[in-house]
């Protein structure tokens, strides 16, 4: 444990808690979350806001302070929490959907840096009009490559971005809501929702507002991201809870009062439905045309959000790629997998990651326009993502059945009963969340488009988690011929993969195309055979990589 420990850290470089709040808070919350649910639930979603900072935040939180403790010598996060309390198997399989999950995650953030530069350099969304499906999808495409290369030479990329990310969001975020409240002053205390009553911030509990607690959740979760790098920490088990205590403070901070301001700006009952894309940048430049800096402040946030969300796409490949290799077993686990680059960076783990990225980019390029492919993506990590946030939950009330073999220096509530039932509170209400937010937002019930996003929802859930049972039979194969493949199947699986589908994006662009979904599911499964049959061939010794025989069992 202590050379897996030294490998995670080898050069000794610490992060101080203050960091590690910055870079949670890169995944946790910011001023583009609370856009997604202003949209989703209007002025009512104040109330929400409460609730959830109140009864989910602060114990979910506190839980991941005391798990990073019990475990903080352990570098897989979430997937060693859940390895040490039930076992190999177990560690595995939540590293994967882990991993899995947060692939919408990763596409969604490199779809918002598209979005962030077209802003901060011509000012307005009519760039927007421009850009067709196939070409949004392969800049997002671009992006994944970038910060591969970037992570790979600049081993502080993800620290020197996540303290510039996270520090300027939250100084907007700061500035936002100060100017809001004293331009309500100013205008006698006008606001853009009317009409305005405590009634205006009560929800009406059917079954849309049920739908979109799931997007609450994901706004609030991805605490345990950072968990990996508590073993670079140099006082884990103090640090790490005052990083999630700074954290829980922050968003219940910016949620509520946040939420407030928007009404200011945007009536809540009529509002506009490119909001979760562009809302942000519609309500700067407000806030700067009525304090006359004209679009100043408006290019101020469209580069803060181009940091941010460079540092949050920077944190997701590097830390769900480390959940996925570190402390996995080794049983189920490629060997090929577990390289590490000079700077201790999984990069074949990258290489995984962009591949099942572009295959939630192809997902998408079906719908109408680049707001839908916007919404969708929140919409699929708005299931995926609580869904795989009810493992916390488990290994939290694990822990506490046998607190005696898991002791920590930080306790979240001393009586392990309570804690173990709070817990269970807390995995029943994200479990029936995950599933009621399946059903799609942001586009009519029964239409057409509803009904492929309700398909591609289940389709893109199956095939992200049920892939990880192809890693296992990529094991054996390593263990029975010495390496997976060789040189050549490598170097054609992949070139065929890549063709299949830059192909797929080309022919999902052509709208004028009758049936193009049928071509590409032909080409699809025909690239899928191809491979298949270049794959189960026994692999030449003598002409495989070197890089895998490298990684030691």
């Amino acid at each position: 444990m202590e050379e897996e420990i030294k490998d995670l850290n080898p050069q000794k470089k610490y992060i101080s808690w203050q960091v590690l709040f910055l870079m949670a808070l890169v995944t946790v919350i910011g001023i583009d979350d609370i856009m997604y649910n202003f949209q989703n639930q209007g002025m009512s979603v104040i109330f929400s806001w409460i609730v959830m900072v109140l009864f989910y935040v602060i114990p979910y939180s506190l839980m991941v302070g005391q798990l990073g403790s019990v475990f903080n010598k352990e570098g897989g996060g979430l997937s060693s929490w859940v390895r040490g309390t039930d076992g190999e198997f177990l560690g595995y399989f939540t590293a994967w959907t882990y991993w899995a999950a947060s692939i919408p995650y990763a596409v969604d953030s490199a779809n918002e840096i598209i979005v962030d530069l077209g802003w901060a350099l011509t000012g307005s969304s009519h760039f927007q009009d421009k850009i067709s499906n196939s070409m949004f999808a392969i800049l997002t495409f671009v992006m994944f490559i970038i910060f591969i290369i970037v992570e790979h030479h600049f081993s502080r990329s993800m620290e020197v971005l996540s303290t510039i990310g996270g520090g300027l969001m939250v100084l907007m975020a700061v500035i936002f809501v100060i100017l809001a409240f004293i331009g309500l002053a100013k205008s006698g205390g006008h606001m853009a929702t009317q009409p305005f009553t405590w009634r205006t911030m009560i929800p009406k509990f059917d079954w849309h507002y049920f739908s979109t607690i799931a997007m609450l959740i994901y706004a609030m979760n991805g605490a345990e991201l950072v968990a990996p790098y508590v073993t670079q920490m140099k006082k884990p088990k103090y640090d790490f809870p005052k990083a999630m205590v700074a954290l829980a403070a922050w968003t219940g901070f910016l949620t509520v009062l946040g939420s407030f301001a928007l009404g200011i700006y945007f009536n809540a009952h009529h509002i506009p439905n490119d909001l979760k894309m562009n809302g942000a940048y519609y309500v700067f430049d407000m806030v700067g045309q009525q304090f006359g800096m004209g679009k100043g402040l408006l290019y101020f946030w469209s580069w803060t959000s181009v940091f941010f969300n460079c540092a949050l796409l920077a944190v997701l490949l590097d830390a769900m790629t480390r959940m996925l290799i570190s402390d996995t077993g080794k049983k189920y686990m490629p060997k090929f997998l577990r390289k590490k680059d000079k700077n201790g960076l999984p990069i074949n783990g990258y290489i995984l990651t962009v591949s099942l990225s572009a295959f939630i980019m192809l997902l998408g390029i079906f719908l109408p326009d680049m707001n839908d492919i916007f919404n969708w993506l929140l919409n699929l990590n708005s299931i995926v993502s609580p869904g795989v946030t009810c493992w916390i939950f488990y290994s939290f009330m694990r822990i506490r059945k046998n607190s005696k073999k898991f002791p920590a220096k930080y306790v979240f509530i001393k009586n392990d009963k309570v804690a173990y039932g709070v817990g269970l509170f807390l995995l029943l209400v994200t479990a029936i969340a995950t599933i009621m937010g399946i059903t799609p937002q942001d586009v009519p019930q029964g239409s057409g488009t509803w009904w492929y996003e309700l398909v591609i929802n289940i389709v893109a859930v199956i095939v992200l988690i049920g892939l990880g049972a192809i890693l296992p039979g990529i094991r054996r194969r390593e263990t029975e011929y010495g390496v997976a493949f060789d040189k050549p199947q490598w170097i054609s699986m992949i070139a065929l993969i890549v063709i299949a589908v830059i192909l797929g994006l080309i022919i999902g662009g052509l709208k004028t195309v009758p049936l193009r979904g049928l071509y590409i599911l032909i080409e699809g499964i025909i690239a899928l055979i191809i491979v298949w049959l270049i794959g189960r061939r026994k692999p030449n010794l003598n002409n495989a990589f070197k890089g895998e025989e490298d990684v030691t069992d």
